[in-house]
């Protein structure tokens, strides 16, 4: 393991389950892309590739981003908040951060009194994961 891999788990705070949580931001925009989360091996294989690796809590199993959708998210850079128990992920996000075809998983807003839906999807869940 290198250095950095180590010093930067070192200074992580796990929970329970041993997750962290991880905002996926667009490096150049600024664009809030998605939550997810990470254990130690999803930040291990991110800062080894290069690419970014997350944890599902639903299926149970470390994932690619971009591994069966194609919309993959390139690590520009890696920051640790202050308590080490949440990372921000710098990315060069390819196609659509959300599984429902959105840039962004953010896409309801409270706007007088109501949640809207803000942005629109880009492609179906059906053409990012074949299922047509």
């Amino acid at each position: 393991m290198s250095e950095i891999m180590t010093a930067v788990l070192r200074e992580l705070q796990f929970d329970e389950r041993g997750l962290v949580a991880a905002v996926a931001q667009q490096h150049d925009t600024g664009e809030v892309l998605m939550l997810a989360w990470m254990n130690r091996q999803a930040v291990q294989e991110t800062l080894r590739t290069g690419r970014a690796h997350y944890w599902s809590r639903t299926r149970r199993k470390l994932w690619r981003k971009g591994e069966s959708s194609g919309q993959v998210q390139r690590l520009v850079e890696l920051r640790v908040d202050c308590d080490g128990d949440a990372l921000l992920l710098l990315v060069d996000q390819h196609g659509v951060a959300c599984h429902t075809g959105r840039r962004s998983c953010f896409f309801r807003a409270v706007r007088q009194d109501a949640l809207v839906e803000i942005a629109a999807p880009l492609v179906t869940p059906g053409e990012l994961y074949g299922k047509e």
